[in-house]
């Protein structure tokens, strides 16, 4: 976030927004989501952790709790040795995503390299998607894509396959 406020210089400000898009489109960024895919999601996952929420964690904007980020598959190995996570069930991931929804939170399914790690409910004031995205015009830190549970479910069976 520190990096991203050169976005907003006038002569290198375009680069930055360029590059920030580039590794967003294909190294690293979220999918925004519905709280019913979410539940889907988490269905589909080959096991689910709780963790605290990375956006949370580091800016503390609001008084919305930390432990609301839900590991799933190949974000096991990353957030195992995350202190706090903890293996939980899906009925409990599905009711951190339910205990919030009278909050202004959104949901977002994050990727690195293509694999799909963590569901987070986090607050627009702390999401760092979110805020990339609205406050500096990096459009891909954050996107839609109506066929993300099936994405998922296909990255599911791949790695039950290996």
């Amino acid at each position: 976030m520190i990096l991203i406020k050169t976005s907003r210089l006038p002569v290198i400000g375009r680069l930055v927004r360029y590059i920030a898009n580039a590794y967003g489109r294909s190294k690293h960024g979220g999918y925004l989501i519905t709280r019913s895919e979410a539940k889907q999601i988490i269905n589909i996952s080959n096991g689910v952790w709780l963790a605290p929420c990375s956006c949370r964690s580091a800016f503390n904007n609001c008084d919305i709790p930390v432990m609301t980020e839900i590991v799933i598959s190949a974000g096991k190995e990353v957030y195992s040795r995350k202190k706090g996570t903890r293996s939980i069930t899906k009925e409990e991931a599905i009711s951190v995503i339910e205990k919030y929804r009278d909050k202004k939170v959104i949901h977002t399914v994050m990727h690195c390299q293509g694999l799909f790690y963590a569901i987070c409910t986090c607050c627009p004031c702390c999401c760092v998607p979110y805020r990339l995205k609205k406050e500096y015009g990096v459009g891909q830190a954050l996107i839609r894509n109506s066929d993300i549970v099936e994405e998922f479910r296909r990255q599911t069976e791949a790695e039950s396959n290996i």
